[in-house]
């Protein structure tokens, strides 16, 4: 009951501002227009100055194993986002974006953010957004290849509250950003409870990506990009608040953890996150690669003292598509050229997907017996999946997605032993405007 409230309080408040910017731009003498497009529904002035725009979003996803490798209650149906997003501009120079995501029986603001543009190589922005990091992270969850991110994406930033600078040079083909964040655990969010920071240090987060062939479009690397993103922070956490994060599998099943409680391992010193990534666009077909290092330094209390390391973790994924009706692949969803049709006069946009990613935790994170950062018998030391997927894009607001996934796994058994195989079926049906 406490969480329905929670939710209709937070649309009320969001939809109340569409009937105060209509009569606040009636007062002025403004004409209107109101749209409804593949691309949400908004209105604003004629000009194009002062817009509010709605921009549902809709996954229902299914998650079933194929053999008893996962927990009861791994098989499931469930609503993986559930976000309305509330975004606009104002004065012809002031962006905002507002949202809420209600899936999983909980509120939680993802972004709410406001963003001024001085111009294409200036544009500053505050609040809760994502972190320039990582290039599957940044792509939108409604433009992903496959249902899941890969492993690399669990070890960089996810959303944040800070300031950035961010922008566009030489004429679009570089941009970069540049931020100060409160910090998040390896693949983490801000705290979704209070949205403060866990302790007094800031995250310094930077990334530079190139296209050296802008929007020449004729050119054979037009669709070429590359850069680099990372962050630094020097931070000590406690037992209580570690400020450490864990790994999920393609499955979403937790594959990696530090030791906890009392005697828990915690974040005690600088870390650094480095990720080259690059991606290539050529017609129908599409190529994307990220690399991602954390280099971690722990401590854990025991009984002869205070036992500290560094711990290297690293990641990397290949995911190539195709397009098989022909359609421009690129980092956004594609478009299907002839939307689906009950008559049979579309059949929509099919592509097939390929990929292999990589996950690796250094050594020194199980040395230490007893004393050890991470169980050995809980904990896994390697993860290698690899995984097929077929996506159906009606039109350009709905797609039926379809992957097979397999991992195998080194260590996290009890006895020195290896965990079983993960092997998965990932469905989904998005709506996404």
């Amino acid at each position: 009951m406490k969480n329905t409230t929670i939710r209709y309080a937070v649309l009320a408040a969001l939809l109340a501002t569409a009937p105060l910017a209509a009569a606040q731009s009636s007062d002025a003498g403004q004409s209107f227009t109101v749209k409804a497009d593949s691309g949400g529904f908004s209105f604003g002035t004629a000009d194009g100055a002062n817009v509010i725009k709605l921009r549902p979003l809709v996954h229902f996803d299914g998650r079933f194993f194929q053999d008893d490798a996962a927990p009861d209650g791994s098989d499931t149906w469930l609503l993986r986002r559930v976000r309305p997003t509330i975004e606009g501009t104002f004065a012809n120079r002031f962006d905002f974006r507002i949202t809420p995501d209600f899936a999983g029986g909980r509120t939680v603001l993802q972004d709410a953010y406001v963003a001024a543009r001085f111009s294409d190589a200036a544009r500053v922005q505050v609040g809760k957004f994502k972190a320039p990091v990582g290039l599957e992270r940044l792509q939108s969850a409604d433009d992903m290849r496959f249902i899941e991110r890969s492993l690399v994406t669990g070890l960089v930033p996810n959303r944040d509250l800070g300031v950035q600078l961010s922008g566009d040079l030489a004429g679009r083909r570089v941009s970069y950003a540049i931020g100060l964040f409160n910090g998040v655990p390896d693949g983490g969010s801000s705290d979704s409870s209070s949205d403060s920071d866990a302790d007094n240090d800031k995250d310094i987060a930077a990334r530079v990506f190139v296209q050296p062939f802008g929007t020449n479009k004729d050119h054979v690397l037009a669709g070429l990009g590359f850069g680099i993103g990372g962050t630094y922070v020097d931070s000590t956490g406690t037992t209580d608040r570690p400020l450490l994060g864990s790994y999920r599998s393609g499955g979403q099943q937790t594959i990696f953890r530090w030791r906890t409680g009392a005697n828990g391992t915690f974040a005690d010193g600088e870390r650094l996150r480095w990720s080259p990534q690059f991606h290539y666009y050529r017609g129908p077909f599409g190529l994307i690669g990220e690399y991602a290092q954390v280099s971690q330094d722990v401590s854990r209390a025991t009984a002869t003292g205070l036992r500290s390391d560094s711990v290297d973790i690293e990641a990397w994924q290949l995911t190539a598509s195709w397009i098989v009706t022909g359609e421009a692949n690129g980092y956004r969803r594609p478009r299907p050229s002839r939307p689906f049709t009950v008559d049979g006069g579309g059949t929509g946009a099919v592509e097939i997907a390929v990929r292999y990613n990589q996950l690796e935790i250094g050594d020194e994170a199980f040395a230490g017996g007893a004393d050890s950062f991470a169980d050995p018998a809980v904990s896994v030391r390697k993860a290698q999946a690899w995984g097929v997927g077929v996506n159906w894009y009606l039109n350009a607001n709905l797609k039926w997605a379809i992957n097979y996934e397999q991992t195998s796994f080194d260590g996290g058994a009890p006895l020195g032993g290896d965990r079983p195989d993960e092997k998965v079926i990932l469905t989904r049906i998005a709506v996404g405007f």
